[in-house]
């Protein structure tokens, strides 16, 4: 039997009390934390250069000489970085039938109604979205940012392109930290999200209840394993 699409190295359940499941290896979550932190920096010193009211932030970078010339740099290493997250989750990342069910039924997503929700894979829409997101606004801001990297660039582009490309940069800059806080903000709510992307590591129950699809298909590829989850009072696994 081939492996599910949304299956990746490295997942894999431990029967015990309470269940766990593996989500992301130590290299996925080293990877994810280059990404995450790149992006932060990078949201910093580009506002500090956005406008003369945050130019204070360039005193974080040494000031605002130093804040230009590293400002690139650090956008080389999210690109890459973010390169790496790209091929590692793409496939679990493609859109299937319940992704479309789940947004339907938005409402109910926020009201905290997961029975009425359809069985989910590693990812719901809206992670999705986010990862697609990214990817994208990420190849817009490495492209118009090497337009506009004068120290390196310049003889290639004209006054008029690197103008074009500073505005498709700052449209870009702001989307991006716009889908950011959308994902910081999902990960709190979530109980349990970011305690994965830390310790590797999810309860059966979260599996359950978040990511039902994903947890059957694990359980299912391990014969030997039981079939069936230790529950709880109400018939689900144990938390």
């Amino acid at each position: 039997m081939s492996q599910p699409y949304d299956v990746e190295s490295g997942d894999a359940v431990h029967p015990g009390h309470p269940v766990q499941v593996d989500r992301y290896t130590v290299g996925a979550r080293i990877n994810h934390w280059i990404t995450a932190i790149s992006l932060i920096l990078l949201a910093l010193s580009g506002l500090a250069l956005f406008h003369p009211s945050l130019f204070f932030l360039t005193g974080l970078f040494g000031g605002g000489q130093m804040t230009r010339t590293i400002h690139p740099w650090i956008g080389v290493v999210l690109f890459f970085s973010f390169f790496g997250m790209f091929f590692r989750f793409w496939k679990a990342n493609l859109w299937k039938s319940e992704d479309g069910t789940w947004m339907r039924r938005i409402r109910d997503v926020i009201a905290g109604h997961e029975e009425k929700l359809p069985e989910l894979g590693k990812y719901n829409a809206g992670q999705k979205m986010v990862f697609w997101g990214m990817s994208f606004l990420i190849v817009v801001l490495i492209a118009s940012g090497v337009v506009i990297w004068n120290a390196y660039f310049s003889t290639f582009t004209s006054i008029p392109q690197q103008r074009v490309a500073l505005l498709v940069h700052s449209v870009a800059a702001v989307a991006i930290i716009c889908v950011w806080i959308v994902h910081v903000y999902a990960a709190i709510w979530v109980k349990g999200t970011i305690s994965a992307m830390t310790r590797g590591q999810v309860t059966g129950g979260w599996a359950w209840r978040h990511h039902r699809k994903w947890l059957r298909e694990l359980v299912s590829r391990k014969p030997s394993r039981p079939t069936s989850q230790p529950t709880g009072t109400r018939g689900t696994p144990a938390e």
